[in-house]
């Protein structure tokens, strides 16, 4: 892997490809700067150097048209905060003015370019756009994983204009490495845990997974499509009743490459999808009509956590009930609690995808886990085996 390790920027002009696409309140400030921080040490290196950094990033969704909303000006004071370092900044990503500040950029100094989105050739992968922006800099560095899955002008096209001076950060070197410890390199046993609403989302992410995994937990909403398709019943419970054929021959493809299928045994319902609503805990096989399962049951719970403490390596992808509502949040937040404990025992823990960040996040476990992905999509595509555009570019 071509990594900004394996070059000195010493009186070179980096163009470094991030992604600070973030969530902002109602006066445009920065509400989480997780992904700031996350390209500090690929900055730092560089600028360490006696290089020179200009960022090349997209805000939002302004579908090629200048937008005040989606200006970066407004993340501005939010970047230097995490930096530490005064950052220039250019009110567009291409042009004359372009032109100018990067020519004058000096060692050690750091240049926001505006929005690329700005321009709608970004998004067509555009490659004159990409060489108007390549004529800005000495070498290109991508450490934007959360859009490596997009062909984009920035994230894919402009390496081309860099034979032998392109890439990558040292997050998406990360990234890389924490996906392919899952994929290939990571120690057994290898658990993956998949949660949330739908089978049909990650049918492909199963079927790549299953030659490199030994045990699998299924949990969340799409545990009850299973369910029903062994013959139980679930009650009002979430089900894609056109995917039961397809969930069967998952079990069977687990079964023939000597994959362990862990599905819940038990689940706490509600008679209404609210918090206040009635609940109780029962057999997974047996929910009444009129009863949905929101949450894993405390039998669940232990099955769960067993596998995970017997893991040497583990992913984590989506929640295994509506932690949203408090009610219902017990399964994920005992689940978090037994990754966290493998973890401090010497388990490698990967977390990804934007509900299980999102749990993560707001109890805590982030510290806990030995890696949360800054890319949902891209973490997703890298495991359904997909060779993503942004990582390709680097690598060919």
């Amino acid at each position: 892997m071509k990594t900004i390790n394996d070059f000195n920027f010493k009186d070179k002009k980096a163009l470094v490809r991030v992604d600070f696409n973030v969530p902002q309140d109602s006066e445009l400030k920065v509400t989480d700067n997780t992904r700031i921080q996350a390209v500090k040490p690929t900055i730092d290196k560089i600028l360490n150097d006696g290089g020179a950094v200009i960022l090349m990033t997209h805000l939002g969704r302004p579908k090629g048209k200048i937008s005040e909303e989606f200006s970066l000006k407004n993340i501005l004071p939010e970047i230097e905060k995490v930096l530490e370092k005064p950052v220039k900044f250019c009110s567009d990503c291409v042009g004359e003015k372009a032109k100018k500040m990067t020519g004058e950029l000096q060692g050690g100094e750091i240049l926001l370019l505006e929005n690329l989105r700005f321009h709608k050739e970004e998004e067509l992968g555009d490659a004159i756009f990409a060489k108007q922006l390549a004529g800005l800099g000495d070498a290109y560095v991508n450490d934007a994983f959360g859009t490596a899955h997009r062909a984009h002008a920035s994230t894919a096209i402009i390496a081309d204009n860099f034979p032998s001076t392109k890439f990558f950060g040292l997050l998406m070197a990360k990234e890389l490495e924490a996906i392919d410890k899952v994929l290939k390199s990571g120690d057994k046993p290898i658990t993956a845990i998949l949660g949330g609403s739908k089978v049909s989302s990650k049918i492909t992410i199963i079927e790549n997974m299953l030659p490199a995994i030994d045990n699998l937990i299924i949990g969340g909403g799409m545990a009850f499509t299973f369910i029903r398709a062994l013959g139980g019943d679930i009650g009002n419970s979430l089900v894609e009743v056109d995917k039961q054929t397809l969930a069967l021959e998952i079990l069977q493809k687990a079964k023939v490459q000597n994959v362990k299928v862990y599905l819940p045994v038990d689940s706490i319902i509600a008679d209404d999808f609210n918090n206040e609503a009635e609940r109780k805990e029962v057999d997974i096989f047996e929910i009444p009509d009129g009863w949905m399962g929101l949450d894993a049951g405390v039998r669940s719970r232990k099955i769960f956590h067993d596998v995970i403490m017997n893991s040497r390596t583990i992913l984590w992808n989506g929640p295994i009930g509506v932690f949203e509502m408090s009610n219902f949040a017990d399964g994920t937040i005992a689940l978090g609690e037994s990754i966290a404990k493998a973890t401090r025992l010497g388990a490698f823990s990967l977390v990804g995808g934007g509900d299980s960040v999102a749990f993560v996040k707001q109890f805590g476990y982030d510290e806990k886990v030995s890696y949360v992905s800054t890319g949902g999509g891209a973490m997703l595509e890298s495991l359904e085996g997909m060779e993503l555009p942004g990582v390709k570019a680097i690598n060919s």
